[in-house]
């Protein structure tokens, strides 16, 4: 298990291949893509089948990026224990690594981004950005940019028990409720298989996409970019330039149409008073913003 202490500073730039990574990302792709509509071709889904799979998929997706994203690494908003259990429940489901070690490892993207301290540079390639990353070497913690995170209890004892939670929320629950309803076989291939690689590939795509294609309407230096299509393949995180200019606010989308259903959602916890002191960029700011980013546009 991961200590709470940072680990050493150095790597090593030769890129040694972590083969475990590769084989877990190979085999979700696998039974995503292949085996998964081969199975739907032949025999279908039930009800239960597609139930399970849309409800985890939607669990362990909006625990990564209204979780592990807006409330951690960027304190976005807070929120009451019932919803934090729920983000660490779940998304110690998308097999992700922890939300400390996850938000650790965003912040850092976010201080250095585009720089060779950024874990994920997409200047070192988009396939680096998407995933190489992953699998090529392992990436350094410095968790001296989470001190607020080490204060909480409840993200403490699944960093330290990350392994266990993984196993029983991601795996063992689905797998139980499948053998219990007689859909084991459904449940392997969409439950579990698909709908890790959905959301692996989701969440990458953040990293990856998200830096490449699009718009840059509030921060012209940055590599970030807002795209529609971004929005979709990632549960909203698309408006990224947006983010990387406000990294704090609660919204990445943040006009009324954009697609963002994690902001939604956080809106609705809200409302519930689930969620609450959520962040939001003064409209004044955001339009300074974009007046200066057209005006050094304009300059070129």
């Amino acid at each position: 298990m991961e200590t709470l202490t940072s680990e050493p500073k150095t790597n090593s730039k030769k890129k040694k291949i972590r083969w475990a990574g590769v084989a877990f990302l190979f085999s979700t792709g696998f039974i995503g893509f292949i085996a998964a509509p081969v199975y739907i071709w032949k025999f279908g889904l039930s009800p239960v089948e597609w139930g399970l799979f849309i409800f985890y998929t939607w669990a362990t997706m909006t625990a990564i990026t209204a979780g592990y994203h807006r409330l951690y690494a960027h304190a976005a908003y807070r929120a009451h224990p019932i919803v934090e259990w729920f983000i660490l429940f779940f998304g110690a489901a998308a097999f992700e690594q922890s939300a400390y070690r996850w938000a650790s490892l965003h912040r850092t993207h976010h201080k250095f981004v585009d720089t060779e301290k950024d874990p994920y540079n997409i200047k070192r390639g988009f396939f680096y950005a998407h995933m190489g990353w992953l699998i090529l070497n392992k990436p350094v913690m410095d968790y001296d940019n989470s001190v607020d995170l080490k204060k909480n209890s409840r993200i403490i004892f699944q960093h330290k028990y990350f392994q266990y939670l993984a196993l029983v929320s991601g795996l063992f629950l689905p797998l139980f409720i499948g053998l219990a309803t007689g859909h084991f076989v459904g449940v392997v291939l969409f439950t579990v298989g698909t709908r890790l690689a959905i959301v692996h590939h989701g969440t990458f795509f953040i990293n990856s996409f998200a830096h490449t294609f699009g718009t840059s309407e509030y921060d012209p230096d940055s590599t970030a970019k807002d795209n529609f299509l971004g929005a979709l393949l990632t549960n909203g995180e698309g408006y990224h330039n947006y983010h990387h200019r406000f990294p704090s606010d609660y919204r990445n989308g943040v006009r009324w149409h954009h697609w963002d259903p994690t902001k939604w959602t956080i809106w609705f916890l809200s409302k519930t008073n689930l969620a609450y002191e959520l962040k939001r960029t003064p409209p004044s700011t955001i339009l300074e913003a974009k007046k200066r980013a057209s005006a050094f546009k304009s300059a070129q």
